[in-house]
This record gives C-alpha cells, structure tokens and sequence, in this order.
C-alpha cells in the first residue's frame, strides 16, 4: 500500500500545487500517517501548511473546537466528528482542504462503535464528503486501509475540482 499512497500523493500535491490551494490534516486513530504520506512528496511544503494528531478528546476540544458535548453524544469515533475535526483544521491551520481520520484502529473498539470502525471527512470550506470504514483486519492494516481512503477520496475531490483540461492532461 505505501506504493500506492505514494503515487496518489504525489498527484495530490500536484493537484494542490497547480490550483495555489493549501492543505491540512485532523488525526486520530492514524496518528499522523496521513500527513506522513502528503510531507513524503518533495515540494510538499509549497501547500501542506501542517496537521493535528488528535489522539485525545481534550486535544480534539482545544484545538479543533470540536463541542463536548458532541463527544459525549456522539463518540469520538462519528461522522460528526470527523466533519468538525476537518472544520477545525481548516480553521486553525488556515486552508482551503483539510482531511479527518476519527476511528478505532484496534485491538480494542470502543462503546460507540467496534474496532476497524473508522470515519473519514475531506473539507473544503463547508463542503464535507465523509466515509465510515468497517472490519477488522488488525490494527496495522485498519490504519494503512484507513490512509489509503484518505488520500483517495482527497484525490478524487481535488479532481472534481480542478479537472486537467485537453492540454493538461497527459497522454
């Protein structure tokens, strides 16, 4: 999968790169690989301002202003979350994308959800797409699944919104 998350990074970069546009990322469960993977590409930082790894919900509260008592109806682990995790970084980092990962990698799950549930939100302004992964497949393999979604479905956002033209496009 590194393979992979490689090359979809470094289309993701050139996406962001050719658009002028900016990027961040709001981690939990994946504790930074996702970042990992966009800071890999050389030339990131023209548009990878920075990211937050989550792990805690206090972390979630002060810097991501996600609201508590979200926390405490919803779970950490929601759709809800992951969105206002990706507002937050937008917001606290300054950019036009941000992408959230909110789930639980395992071996344990926790009351709201089982292990392998995994929420992923990719923003741009208050435009949010969201996907909930399911299974377990073992901790390793949750997160690796889990990046690998996130840059896919950042990719096919930055697609959506800046499609190559005739002469862009490679052939």
């Amino acid at each position: 999968m590194l393979i992979q998350q490689k090359l979809i990074s470094r289309e993701i970069g050139e996406y962001l790169w050719r658009a002028g546009a900016t990027l961040s990322t709001a981690e939990s469960c994946t504790a930074g690989a996702v970042s990992a993977a966009i800071a890999a590409i050389p030339g990131a930082s023209t548009y990878f301002k920075g990211g937050v790894v989550a792990y805690t919900d206090e972390v979630k509260q002060q810097l991501l202003n996600v609201p508590a008592d979200l926390l405490q109806e919803k779970g950490a682990v929601s759709e809800e979350v992951a969105v206002c995790m990706a507002q937050g970084a937008c917001r606290a980092i300054g950019t036009d994308y941000a992408v959230a990962v909110t789930g639980f990698a395992g071996p344990t799950g926790g009351f709201e959800a089982p292990v392998g549930t995994i929420w992923i939100a990719v923003a741009c302004h208050d435009d949010i797409q969201t996907r909930m992964l399911s299974g377990d497949d073992g901790r390793e393999a949750n997160t690796e699944r889990a990046v690998l979604v996130a840059l896919e479905m950042l990719r096919a956002r930055l697609q959506a919104d800046f499609p190559l033209s005739e002469e862009g496009a490679e052939g």
